[in-house]
């Protein structure tokens, strides 16, 4: 009798696990998307905030009271959410204005197990 598929193909095997390990592969892959990502978009937007300070009169004038407000209040109209002001070190040297900022985020992926996402940024400004 003659056969319709090539050799290779009778031999593949495969089936329900391995098509179920696939699933939870990609599905473990996404969740994590899932729940880091917002922590990303969220520092992309903070670096934009600080390094649009760039521009800012006055800037070596403020005490650090006033730049944290002035970020602040940047980050609340582009809706960042659980950022805490005292992650934001504001030091100055003469006319050079220096900001770090060090914070983390944490996220409860299922039960016990938490990711732990770290960012540090540190920019210099000059006065104008």
């Amino acid at each position: 009798m003659l056969n319709k598929y090539p050799a290779s193909l009778g031999r593949q095997q495969g089936g329900a696990l391995t098509l179920m390990i696939v699933a939870l592969f990609f599905g473990s892959l996404l969740t994590l998307a899932i729940k880091i990502g917002p922590a990303y978009l969220d520092d992309f937007t903070i670096q934009e905030a600080l390094q649009s300070l760039d521009g800012t009169e006055g800037l070596s004038r403020m005490g650090p009271a006033q730049v944290r407000t002035l970020i602040n209040k940047r980050l609340s109209v582009n809706n960042v959410d659980g950022f805490d002001a005292k992650n934001i070190a504001v030091e100055k040297n003469g006319e050079r204005v220096i900001i770090k900022v060090d914070y983390e985020v944490r996220n409860n992926v299922f039960r016990n197990v938490d990711t732990v996402v770290h960012f540090q940024h540190e920019y210099e400004f000059k006065g104008q």
